[in-house]
């Protein structure tokens, strides 16, 4: 299967009931060569309305720590979440949803084939990493799964309800931009 043949078989996903109350599938967007991908939780409201990942006011904070590190989500990352459609009332999503949904996220891996994934929060680390992964405690740290280098850092929507640790999570980029000098040929 290739990059959009999967991107138009998951807009049209029917596999949980997520499907009943979403606006929009969020697929995910950016390069689908992307060394380096984004993984968060599942989409919010601005998301769903607008069928994009991290659009809102977290988005547009992650979109600021990127581009201090010389990266673009038109150019050189590819940011999905775990879930494609927005839980009802930004709820956490039920097991059966995550596992309706982790086939997508695997096909996204498959075919992007990144050198970096970075979690973006504590369920996507959890989920990602390991089930009892600190994010507050280990963020920033690479840890190597099957060839691929997995960081996690901060939430963007939690650092705008706690400023005090954007600087945290701002070091996070900078380790991460020194990563990817190291490990990814086409990125920079």
């Amino acid at each position: 299967m290739d990059f959009e043949s999967l991107k138009q078989e998951c807009l049209a996903c029917r596999k949980c009931s997520l499907c009943e109350t979403r606006h929009n599938v969020v697929f995910g967007m950016g390069s689908p060569t992307a060394e380096v991908m984004f993984i968060g939780e599942g989409p919010g409201q601005n998301e769903d309305e607008q069928g994009l990942p991290f659009v809102g006011r977290s988005g547009k904070l992650l979109d600021q720590y990127l581009e201090a590190v010389d990266l673009s989500r038109e150019k050189n990352v590819f940011i999905a979440n775990i879930v494609k459609c927005r839980p009802p009332q930004n709820r956490d999503p039920l097991p059966e949803e995550w596992d309706a949904c982790l086939p997508w996220l695997r096909e996204q891996f498959r075919l992007i084939r990144p050198k970096i994934v970075v979690c973006l929060g504590r369920i996507a680390a959890q989920r990602l990493i390991r089930p009892d992964f600190s994010v507050t405690k280990e963020h920033g740290q690479f840890i190597e799964k099957n060839g691929v280098l997995f960081m996690a850092t901060l939430h963007p929507a939690a650092l705008l309800r706690n400023p005090k640790q954007k600087p945290m999570a701002f070091g996070d980029f900078v380790a991460l931009r020194e990563m990817i000098g190291k490990v990814c040929d086409h990125t920079y």
